[in-house]
């Protein structure tokens, strides 16, 4: 692990502040798999694209050697597998009698393409990276799970928005790779309609800045990711929640600009690019009766990203013989679309999911 890496993880950790913290804290590691040419659904390719990664927990074996505990988590646009180890999800999860209890579970947290220490535009290709799409991140999935650990079956994946979308993917790409499934804030259709609106405006904010020159440029092209970064702060907002806790327009004016100065100076334009646009081609709405395994699936009533009044759910749900669904009412302590990390609101959904699709 290099200095780097170990800074950011140790960082990550002493973040958690509770008991669970200490206990966890020496099952973390990191870890780096190289996949040699790997060719991307366009036809390009990279010789080398690293996959990084980290575990907690330890692998159990049965008799032929295959683990048999293993649980991928798929983490959204924009983010790392390290969100995983904040409190608010590790605390509720990972500890001693806990739905993913550590000494019982080999935990899996991926950085997906084009995400954290993983191969990135940013890397130096910039604008000439391949043109990844989710099916290309669920390959590289696939692949980084088999190079690095032998895996060829999984207890659970479970994922939130982006890594909601990928588990649809997985689902209908591998119907028998995981014995059970937890897609968490997103809709197993087409981006369109407001969804793909916000994401494409965001996009074109960064084009259209002189200084973004391309993808070639040598200051970042800040006015572009100012918008860019408003409207994914908007986007993730949750109505109740910042009402309740920001009630004066002072208040709320700071938090906003607090927000969008921290995502700003977290981003890279070419980054952003990419991650925002490899949802273009995902649409699982022509697939569905190929989902077979049991799953999990939870919205959340305050999501700006899927809203309940879509009634997707309603529309797709006499096609999923296998997915229970529930929404999680708004209130002033749910999350809008950041609810899917913060375990209290779900995690007795996971253990049941757990519980029935235990293996006989």
């Amino acid at each position: 692990m290099n200095p780097k890496s170990c800074l950011s993880l140790m960082a990550a950790l002493l973040a958690m502040a509770t008991p669970l913290s200490a206990a966890a804290a020496p099952q973390v590691k990191d870890g780096d798999v190289t996949l040699r040419n790997f060719t991307f659904a366009t036809g390009e390719s990279l010789p080398d694209l690293r996959m990084h990664y980290r575990t907690l927990g330890t692998p159990k074996r049965d008799a032929s050697g295959r683990i048999t505990n293993s649980v991928m988590i798929l983490h959204g646009t924009g983010g790392s597998g390290a969100q995983f180890l904040a409190p608010q999800f590790a605390d509720e999860l990972y500890g001693p009698g806990q739905p993913l209890d550590v000494t019982q579970y080999f935990i899996i947290l991926p950085d997906n393409i084009g995400h954290g220490a993983s191969s990135k535009p940013s890397d130096g290709l910039r604008m000439a990276f391949p043109k990844y799409d989710y099916a290309d991140m669920v390959e590289a999935q696939r692949q980084m799970l088999k190079t690095a650990f032998g895996i060829e079956r999984l207890r659970l994946i479970f994922g939130t928005s982006m890594g909601c979308m990928h588990i649809f993917v997985w689902a209908e790409a591998h119907p028998d790779f995981a014995d059970a499934l937890m897609p968490m804030a997103c809709q197993p259709v087409e981006i369109a309609g407001r969804n793909r609106m916000w994401r494409v405006v965001a996009m074109d904010a960064i084009r259209a800045d002189p200084a973004w020159q391309g993808g070639n440029y040598t200051t970042p092209p800040v006015q572009g990711l100012r918008t860019a970064a408003a409207l994914s702060v908007m986007a993730g907002s949750a109505p109740e929640y910042f009402q309740a806790q920001y009630p004066t327009r002072a208040a709320a004016e700071a938090n906003v600009r607090e927000r969008i100065a921290k995502d700003i100076a977290s981003r890279d334009a070419n980054d952003f690019l990419y991650q925002f646009d490899s949802s273009r081609t995902y649409n699982p709405l022509p697939g569905l009766e190929k989902i077979t395994a049991p799953t999990m699936w939870i919205n959340s009533a305050d999501d700006f990203i899927n809203p309940p009044e879509l009634k997707i759910p309603e529309t797709v749900l006499p096609r999923l013989k296998t997915v229970t669904y529930r929404l999680i009412p708004s209130s002033p302590d749910t999350r809008g679309h950041g609810t899917h990390t913060w375990a209290k609101f779900w995690k007795a959904d996971l253990v049941r999911l757990l519980r029935e699709s235990e293996r006989k």
